[in-house]
């Protein structure tokens, strides 16, 4: 599809992974004629998971395959999917303007954010290496590969005790690593960890590097670096959940949304409406508390159906004003 010239949808989609492509193939099925922006990294997180084992409906399915499915199947009901990156967008006024990395220009009825979130990493060389094969930033969507086994826990607020304390479920022994001698987390959590006999802290510590197995395949140990001393040990470990903190995708949106503190989008209650009339968000980018390629996939829906009842009651396109 030539986008050189400015092009009318009714509805965009801007993003490629669960909740875009659910989107997707739910405003076609409503022959809204979507067209949907896939990014840099079509396919979203997923695609740098290995083994997923919680997507109803398949005991057992790699990450990337589960998107080559999910693109497949919107671009079979005829979702228009253009390999390009969004780098700007108008939402003070219908229809929306959206501009892309090659210089082409959409113009939509109404818009669906599905850009998603990144998870914070380390930063150590070895992670892109070892990443689904030992090293996850999802304890619920890896934690069940690790039974009997022995994990590491790096952060210190709410998210990384609740990792530690979900994998108790699946490790023989969970150890939590956090920078300074105290946590971030709420009381209550603090307290859980703490009674926990199959949890160890290790306070004062960083992770200074990551060892892999001699074939490369999977992580063998730790090694942790004392903030005060400077003194490295090495601690045997299956695997590393890093949990300090996701980034969402938002920062196209600034200034034209409502969002948190944090830069997640803010939806009304029970929906994916945003402040801006006719523009949704459905997954990561709004979510901060599951996460889960199921629960993206079910806000897409919901966007969608959203969207086909905005456009059912404002066929017009009129000026919104800026928004707050």
């Amino acid at each position: 599809m030539s986008l050189s010239e400015p092009r009318h949808a009714r509805l965009v989609i801007i993003g490629s992974g669960p909740a875009g492509y659910t989107a997707g193939i739910y405003a076609a099925r409503a022959a809204l004629a979507p067209v949907l922006v896939q990014g840099l990294q079509p396919g979203g997180q997923l695609t740098i998971t290995t083994d997923v084992e919680n997507w109803p409906g398949d005991t057992h399915v790699q990450g990337p395959d589960l998107m080559a499915r999910m693109e497949a199947h919107a671009r079979a009901l005829g979702v228009d999917l253009v390999a390009d990156v969004v780098v700007r967008v108008d939402l003070s006024r219908r229809p929306f303007a959206v501009e892309l990395d090659s210089g082409g220009r959409l113009l939509a009825d109404s818009l669906v954010i599905a850009t998603g979130a990144t998870a914070r990493w380390l930063g150590l060389p070895e992670e892109d290496q070892l990443r689904g094969r030992g090293v996850s930033a999802c304890a619920t969507c890896d934690g069940f590969f690790f039974r009997g086994k022995e994990v590491v826990v790096v952060g210190g607020g709410n998210s990384a005790v609740e990792e530690a304390l979900f994998l108790t479920n699946f490790a023989a022994r969970v150890t939590l690593v956090h920078r300074r001698d105290s946590l971030r987390a709420d009381k209550t959590n603090q307290a859980r960890l703490f009674a926990n006999p199959k949890i160890e802290v290790v306070w004062n510590a960083v992770v200074d590097r990551l060892e892999a197995t001699a074939d490369g395949l999977a992580l063998a140990a730790v090694h942790l670096r004392d903030v005060r001393t400077g003194e490295v040990r090495r601690l045997a470990a299956d695997g590393l959940f890093v949990a300090i903190g996701h980034d969402p995708a938002t920062s196209l949106f600034r200034g034209q949304l409502e969002m948190d503190d944090a830069g997640y989008i803010l939806t009304r209650p029970d929906s994916t409406a945003t402040s801006v009339p006719g523009v949704f968000a459905a997954g990561d980018v709004r979510d901060k508390v599951f996460r889960q390629a199921v629960t993206s996939a079910g806000m897409g829906c919901m966007a969608a159906l959203e969207a086909e009842r905005f456009l059912a009651g404002h066929a017009e396109t009129r000026d919104l004003g800026v928004a707050a």
